[in-house]
């Protein structure tokens, strides 16, 4: 197992509520359908989705892109395993440029508090 790069980014939760909740059909820019619909309702919602903003930042910031070209958020999907754990599957542009850089799988974490919610991920390859 190598290292082929780490990423960590925090996220406003407030500020992503402030942005987000009056248009959510804006959700779809940053989420793909199977994340819509795993987000939860009530209080739990906004650091929820601030959280997985902060991973999928921490995941190109891993891949030493960030958001440029045709990577897009929707190239990131976080998900949860049956643990409740996050679990990142990439496709599009994210897939190719993990692919050349010999990325094999993800170690990511989130977590937030009233305020704040962060995320890390390192991108693992083989060797």
């Amino acid at each position: 197992m190598k290292l082929v790069g780490h990423g960590i980014d925090i996220a406003d939760i407030s500020k992503i509520q402030e942005m987000l909740e009056p248009r959510p059909v804006a959700l779809r820019g940053y989420f793909t359908a199977r994340e819509r619909s795993a987000l939860p309702d009530g209080p739990r919602r906004w650091p929820h989705v601030a959280g997985r903003l902060a991973v999928k930042e921490a995941v190109v910031k891993a891949l030493c892109t960030g958001f440029v070209g045709e990577l897009t958020w929707t190239d990131v999907e976080v998900l949860s395993r049956d643990t409740g754990a996050p679990l990142v599957e990439l496709s599009g542009e994210a897939s190719r440029v993990a692919e050349v850089l010999g990325v094999t799988s993800w170690l990511v974490s989130v977590s937030h508090t009233t305020a704040s919610a962060v995320g890390s991920a390192i991108a693992v390859g083989d060797g």
